[in-house]
């Protein structure tokens, strides 16, 4: 068998206090797309930097090979000069500049001094041709969708010469249209001899894809097979080091039905607060003290834009009515609209539910403060004892609390977001696509934190993307599209395809 066109031997990876790799090994083929899996804080993105050069040759131990010979990156160039282009989650690209400048940038073809921009733009459109991408290279990249802006970097990296691409959970924003549209590009590629290492949590993607798996659990590399000879029971066993009989835990239910709702809404209209367009129309439904309610529907049915809303954060109400609690909610400022105890977790936990440069503690405290005030000072002691208490009951892997916590894994961010939460002692939860982006073993954890505040009696909404999820841990489901309600269904009722239907527009009777 010929050498590995890329491969890492025995890596160990340290930084103070923490060993993040410990015996990773991993290679790649020609032409093959391999994908690496394992929880949030396994290592994956240490490794990620170290194979593109960000981790320069010299601080860690172990051995890179490109082709069979010994490789040494001390920077990301040298990484590229090897054909390897890394595309993260998060997108480099500048809105301003077209398609065809974004693809160019850095490397513009000139004539004498100045940067030749027909030769751009011919030769920009000649490689979105070769690839199969249809789109305009004068067109703007601000224009562009998230999946759009996904195949320019794609295109971006392929200018280069690329030999291997690094995608980083590279469909964790996308719809499932353009999923589909990107796995169709990554098969087209590796017809062509480019090789793929694909990060990913979703394994249903991972088995649609791969040729090989390997699992990276604690810093090590657990597990590797061919795709084909193994299934997502057993890489999710690898993945969290346990087997897990059942991914939607049992909870408790608390005569539901039986009680008087906490939350209700009644035909409430919201317009848009930029166009002023109508964008929820005639929504009503209630969720009941230890209730679960599921909220479903595809991209833009307005589901963010129901639980903003009741929050105060977004939109004109034009009609309906909220009670929380048996009490008109009017609408009214976030602030005020958490101290009569409704919270929300945002589905963009670093954007709006985490201040990244400061402490676990800090942020748990933060929307709890008039609560930990006593004559105008914070009581230091009542707010550390309520932090500890939090941060032991959720299980958040860190340390101490003093960790930054954009140090953490993408799943302790979501307990704290969903700790800080908690300590305002709200009676319903907001949970917006709180499992985006994050592994199975963090998910697990936090269906059963979900559960913990129903056994206590709070209401929980919970708007999730995935059909699963969502009837696995709904009592009831409601989906939407393009603002109105299309369907509700019982747990018992729902089923993955009378969802989709419903999320299509098609008004759905169970």
């Amino acid at each position: 068998m010929s050498a590995p066109l890329l491969a890492a031997k025995h890596i160990v990876k340290r930084f103070p206090g923490v060993v993040a790799l410990r015996d990773v090994s991993f290679d790649l083929q020609p032409g093959e797309i391999h994908a690496l899996c394992g929880e949030n804080g396994a290592g994956k993105s240490t490794l990620i930097k170290l194979l593109s050069g960000i981790h320069p040759f010299g601080n860690f131990e172990g051995e890179l090979q490109v082709e069979g010979q010994t490789v040494e990156f001390r920077g990301i160039a040298d990484a590229e000069r090897a054909g390897l282009a890394v595309i993260y989650q998060e997108l480099a690209l500048v809105d301003e500049l077209t398609v065809a400048e974004n693809i160019f940038l850095g490397a513009e073809p000139r004539r004498g001094w100045l940067i030749d921009w027909s030769r751009v733009r011919r030769e920009a459109r000649d490689l979105l041709d070769r690839f199969g991408v249809a789109l305009d290279p004068d067109t703007p990249c601000r224009q562009l969708g998230v999946g759009q802006k996904q195949l320019v970097e794609i295109v971006k990296a392929l200018r280069k010469n690329s030999r291997i691409l690094i995608l980083d959970e590279p469909t964790a924003a996308l719809s499932e249209h353009e999923v589909q549209v990107l796995l169709t590009i990554l098969r087209d590629l590796r017809s062509r001899g480019i090789a793929s290492v694909y990060i990913s949590h979703k394994l249903e993607e991972v088995f649609a894809l791969a040729d090989r798996i390997t699992v990276v659990r604690d810093g090590a590399t657990v597990f590797t097979a061919p795709a084909a000879e193994t299934n997502k029971a057993e890489i999710i066993r690898h993945m969290v080091g346990r087997e897990l009989g059942e991914l939607f835990p049992r909870r408790q239910h608390l005569g539901l039905g039986r009680r008087d709702p906490l939350l209700r809404v009644q035909n409430l209209s919201v317009a848009d607060p930029q166009t002023r367009q109508t964008r929820l129309t005639e929504i009503s439904f209630e969720v009941a003290p230890g209730e679960v309610l599921g909220i479903g529907g595809l991209m833009g049915a307005g589901r963010t834009e129901l639980l903003m809303h009741i929050f105060g954060a977004w939109g004109r109400r034009l009609s309906g009515r909220v009670e929380l609690a048996g009490a008109e909610l009017p609408p009214l400022p976030p602030a005020e609209v958490l101290r009569r105890g409704l919270a929300l977790v945002s589905e963009d936990r670093r954007r709006y539910g985490l201040i990244l440069d400061q402490s676990i503690a800090f942020n748990l405290s933060l929307s709890a403060l008039r609560s930990l005030t006593k004559a105008g000072f914070i009581d230091a002691s009542a707010e550390s004892d309520h932090n500890h208490d939090l941060f032991r009951s959720l299980r958040v892997k860190a340390p101490n609390m003093d960790v930054p916590v954009g140090k953490l894994s993408g799943g302790n961010q979501q307990k704290v977001v969903l700790g800080k939460a908690l300590m305002t002692g709200p009676k319903v939860v907001f949970l917006d696509e709180p499992t985006r982006g994050i592994d199975v073993g963090a998910k697990l954890e936090l269906y059963e934190l979900i559960n913990r505040l129903t056994d206590h009696g709070q209401a929980v909404v919970l708007v999730s993307s995935e059909l699963p999820e969502l009837i696995g841990m709904s009592d009831r489901i409601l989906m939407l599209h393009e603002g109105w309600i299309t369907g509700e269904f019982s747990r018992a009722e729902a089923t993955q395809e009378l969802l989709m239907q419903a999320a299509l527009g098609h008004h759905v009777e169970p």
